[in-house]
């Protein structure tokens, strides 16, 4: 989170300022992917990409403090999450069993590689164990810094449903801790 600094921030990028945008981006883009790669872990990146793209064409029309700014980020990444499913459920994807692995890409993904050395991948492994609602509570709650109304909004639940399904990924993710020998 920006803090006491977002105002300004939020103001410069609006007028253009790179710098100011690039803070908008280095603190909201982390917890993008984390989110986008738990609900759409095959497309995780391109949907990161059409966010960012649809927050600059309505940077200038955007009011609001902090916490509505993530709100807005994390309400356009879901809604480009849900056209990509639709894309995808219309295009068919073609393997690349037939590409030489001389031509496959080498490198590992700088994100992937940073996310790794955070040991959060674990985190968001299990995550993957929990019904999507959960899952996606969880994560725009812990991760997005989002509190229950925003929450209760962007996913079309009540504000209760949305504290149940907290509480209950929450304790299936105790469960399943336990379960590996793990204790908190």
């Amino acid at each position: 989170m920006i803090g006491e600094g977002f105002a300004a921030a939020l103001a410069a990028a609006q007028e253009g300022s790179e710098a100011a945008f690039s803070q908008l981006w280095r603190d909201g883009n982390p917890a993008l992917l984390r989110y986008l790669r738990v609900i759409a872990p095959e497309s995780a990146e391109d949907v990161a990409g059409d966010t960012w793209l649809q927050v600059v064409r309505g940077l200038a029309g955007f009011r609001g403090d902090e916490q509505a700014w993530r709100a807005w980020l994390f309400t356009i990444a879901r809604r480009r999450t849900i056209d990509e499913g639709r894309r995808r459920a219309r295009r068919v994807a073609s393997p690349l069993d037939g590409v030489p692995v001389a031509q496959l890409p080498k490198m590992q993904d700088a994100a992937d590689a940073a996310i790794e050395q955070l040991a959060t991948r674990s985190a968001m492994g299990l995550l993957t164990k929990l019904p999507p609602l959960q899952a996606e509570v969880i994560l725009l709650r812990v991760v997005a810094g989002l509190g229950t109304e925003a929450v209760s909004e962007l996913v079309g639940r009540s504000p209760g449903a949305v504290r149940v399904a907290a509480h209950r990924g929450l304790k299936r993710l105790a469960e399943i801790l336990a379960e590996a020998g793990v204790t908190l």
